[in-house]
Formats: C-alpha cells, structure tokens, sequence
C-alpha cells in the first residue's frame, strides 16, 4: 500500500504540468458545492509539507565555497534589482483596479530560485555547484528582502502587514531551513553521504509535491465562487505570466551569453528565471487572511508557466549556448 502511495506521489511529481491544473479545477469544484472555510485549517501543515522537505536536500555549507562570485553577482542585480520591478509594471498595466493581483504577480517574482533551480541547471548541463549556491543566496536574500519589497512597492495600495510577513518568513523558511538542515546531518550521520545521495535525498522533494497541490487546491477552493461567475480571470491573469516569464528568459539568457561561460550562464538563467512559488504561495495564504486566495491564483499559473517553459528551455539550450564540450583524452 505504502508503495503504490509513494508511485502516486512520484508520477504527481513527474506530471506537475499537469497535475497542478486539476488540481486547481477539483478546488473550484469543491469550493463551489461545500463551505470551503474549513479548509484554512489546512494551509499551515501544507505549508511546512512544502517547504521543510526541500530545505532537507540544501548544502547550507556551499555558501562558504569558492567559484560562481560572478554569476551570483549578476543574479542578485537581476533577481533584486530588474525582475521585481518589471513584474510590478506589467501588475499595474494588466490589473490596475485589482490591487491584489498586482501582489500575485509581485510575490511571484520576488522569492527567487527553489529547488528546480539546481535541478534544471542538471539537466541542461549547467554548473552545478554555482546553481546551489545561487539557491541557497537566493532564498535568504529574498525572504528578508521581501517584506521590504511589498510594503514599499504597493503598500500604498494594500494593507501589508509587515511583522506579520516576517514572522511568517521565520516560520515558514527558516524555522524549515534549521529543521532541515539538521535533518540533514542526522541522516547523513546515520546512513552516510553515498546513501542519502542515492537512496533518500530524491524522496523529499516529492513530498513537497504534496504540499504544493494541497495549497493549490485549498487557495482554489476559497476562491471558487469568483471563478465562476468571471471565469475570464483565468485567461486574464495568464497573459502578464507568459510575458513575465518571457521577459525574464529573454534577459538572463543574453546577460548570459556576454558575461558568462556556458555553465555558468544556464546557472543564471535558472537561477533567475526559477521563483520559489511554494514559499510566495505559503506568505499568500498565511498572511494576507481571506485575500490570500486572490494573490494565490497569480502564483498557482505561475507553476504551470515555469515548469513546462523550464522544460523548453533544456532541449533549446545547445542551440541558444551551444554544446557543452568535453575532452577525450586518450593515453
């Protein structure tokens, strides 16, 4: 039973771009013949199912390592200085009477890189070590920065509570982050390093899978009665997605090239194009109360943009870089 639970899991994981998706159609569904309020119950341990599990598989000691100073650099400027703003020119030119949307699509592109970062970069034959340390830089930077952003950004606008999105941050990422981290070293003490790599280090992240679609199905669940009766919401909070997302590949990829060599510059495209979208969707629902659900719907489409386009990405790649080169040295 156990593991037909964890083949369910895993192909959840694997179908994402799918799964998320219905996922969101079955929360409309149920929000819309029962009482969804209950559900609220839910967001907090859904919230820890999505993050904790992921900071279980961080290498907090990278930060400390040499190499990557460059293309770190350049992904801070991007991911702090560039991305935030253009998300919030496209919020207001797309949602100007909905201030809310306009914090969707800015919390969305606030919380950089997640653990698709490292993943993605693996796949396109990027560097990897450069990707976990822009991770790890990434995620800390933004989630102090972050508060700052929203307050100053559309506080004007809407009522951010700024002790409470902090408060929120040190529960929901780096309480997750010392948990996990020690995690970490009790399994890697107990098992050692070749078997957490191989064996249990891959089962976290579908766990946070889990957690994901739970969010995603309880933010849709509290915000059923608005889509249906404007189901054009849907089509007109997806546009401003693709262009951002559009923007973002545009930007990294040519800074890239002209900076960086090749591993480094697909680091940097994943490093800046990838959004930690569980932890903006967990400071959705657990700070901004019922409006949550309405900042939760930018961020559950950002899901279904980043990880097909991430996909795209990988088999354009050699022709946007270039093949990666390797020495056959024969003795």
């Amino acid at each position: 039973m156990i593991n037909l639970i964890w083949k369910i899991i895993e192909i959840l994981k694997k179908k994402l771009i799918w799964a998320i998706p219905i996922f969101m159609i079955c929360g409309v569904i149920y929000g819309s013949l029962f009482n969804p309020l209950p559900l609220k119950l839910l967001i907090l341990p859904l919230t820890f199912l999505m993050v904790y599990p992921m900071m279980v598989t961080l290498k907090i000691e990278e930060l400390i390592s040499k190499g990557g100073a460059k293309a770190n650099v350049i992904a801070l400027i991007l991911n702090f200085g560039i991305v935030p703003f253009i998300a919030l020119g496209l919020g207001k030119l797309f949602f100007n009477d909905q201030p809310l949307l306009i914090v969707g699509i800015l919390l969305s592109a606030l919380l950089p890189t997640s653990g698709m970062t490292i993943s993605w970069t693996g796949f396109a034959k990027g560097n990897m070590h450069t990707a976990i340390k822009m991770t790890i830089i990434g995620l800390i930077v933004g989630s102090i920065a972050t508060p700052f952003y929203i307050k100053f950004l559309v506080g004007a606008t809407v009522s951010v509570p700024l002790m409470s999105i902090f408060k929120q941050i040190i529960l929901i990422v780096f309480l997750p982050m010392f948990m996990g981290n020690l995690t970490q070293r009790i399994l890697l003490s107990k098992y050692g390093v070749e078997k957490f790599n191989k064996e249990i280090k891959m089962k976290f992240p579908s766990l946070s899978t889990l957690g994901v679609l739970g969010i995603v199905f309880v933010a849709m669940a509290l915000k059923a009665n608005t889509i249906i009766s404007n189901p054009s919401i849907i089509l007109k909070s997806f546009i401003p997605i693709l262009l951002l997302y559009t923007i973002n590949y545009i930007i990294s990829t040519y800074i890239g090239k002209i900076f960086l060599n090749r591993e480094d510059a697909i680091a940097l495209v994943y490093g800046t194009v990838m959004r930690n979208l569980s932890i903006a969707l967990a400071i959705a629902m657990s700070v901004f109360g019922k409006e949550g659900a309405d900042i939760a719907l930018i961020i559950a489409l950002s899901y279904v943009v980043q990880v097909k386009s991430a996909a795209w990405y990988v088999k354009f790649t050699d022709k946007i870089f270039g093949k990666k080169i390797t020495l056959d040295i024969k003795i």
